[in-house]
């Protein structure tokens, strides 16, 4: 007896002891942890922070970013919120009503508090994302009388054309336009500042005009002319392409959008103009032919 109890009161010794060594040796881990993501975040680029704190999406180049990348982080920050919730519920729960047999604990068949809980809480959610939605597709969406500029585009199996109308404006006098092929990527060209219209056409498949550094695309219908309404904010060359999976070459439907100088962009149309692309195309037909070689997309 007396030897059981001097290991007992041993072993209950040794046990703090223990705890002791197993946290320090903890800590140290903790702080080799924190250093290592503080000195990863300092390590990375003031771009890519900021890329980070817009969770992915590339920087802003038109008015109607915005409104789009507040749903979007707006959206996320739903989303762990919910997220959150139900671990710290399923870890309260499974904390609270632990037990240290094998007994199964009581069974109800139904809570009905909780039943209403998670009947409403999800409506309440898809009610308030529904809300916030609106208003940005409201906004994004909202048309302004006598636009700037007025581009016709034209996506057609397997590349866009557009088409300028510039009769006009003083600086170039008529329409123009510039079309691509498989095998040769279009160029874009929109002057800064300027509220510029995009009707959107297609005369054979569904397609989708998306730029993505403007954040908004909207579907290119064969029978129909649907409207994009835009202000580029940010001169550069952005990234264009095809977001609907159209056919056999959907992926040479790609374009570069160049957003420029006033003069720069009215320069461009006199180019256009002095090769004799003048006028309106509805797509040429040799936007239609199949691809020489299968590595087109390789030599654009």
């Amino acid at each position: 007896m007396g030897g059981r109890t001097q290991r007992s009161a041993a072993d209950e010794m040794t046990v703090p002891a223990a705890r002791s060594r197993s946290g320090s040796r903890v800590r140290p881990g903790l702080l080799a942890l924190s250093l290592f993501g503080l000195l990863f975040l300092t390590g990375c680029s003031t771009e890519l922070v900021d890329q980070m704190k817009r969770l992915g999406f590339p920087a802003p180049a038109s008015d109607r970013a915005q409104p789009i990348l507040d749903l979007w982080i707006g959206t996320w920050i739903a989303a762990f919120a919910v997220g959150i919730a139900m671990w710290g519920v399923i870890l309260w729960a499974a904390n609270r009503y632990k037990t240290k047999h094998a007994k199964m604990p009581r069974q109800n068949r139904y809570n009905l508090p909780m039943e209403i809980f998670y009947t409403i809480a999800p409506f309440i959610i898809i009610a308030v994302l529904f809300y916030y939605t609106v208003l940005a597709q409201n906004e994004v969406t909202a048309r302004q009388p006598n636009p700037e500029v007025t581009v016709d585009v034209v996506g057609q199996k397997w590349s866009w054309t557009f088409n300028y109308k510039a009769a006009d404006n003083p600086a170039v006098g008529s329409d123009v336009w510039e079309a691509g092929t498989i095998n040769k990527t279009p160029d874009l060209y929109l002057p800064v500042g300027k509220l510029v219209e995009f009707n959107l056409t297609s005369p054979d498949v569904i397609h989708s005009f998306w730029v993505i550094s403007f954040y908004e695309k909207l579907d290119v219908i064969p029978g129909r002319v649907n409207v994009l309404q835009l202000r580029p904010t940010t001169e550069g060359v952005f990234a264009g392409k095809c977001a609907e999976l159209c056919g056999t070459y959907h992926s040479a439907m790609l374009f570069n959008v160049h957003v420029v100088s006033e003069s720069e962009y009215n320069a461009y149309l006199n180019s256009l103009e002095a090769k004799g692309q003048t006028g309106e195309a509805k797509g040429p037909s040799e936007a239609n032919a199949p691809a020489k070689s299968g590595f087109e997309e390789g030599t654009r």
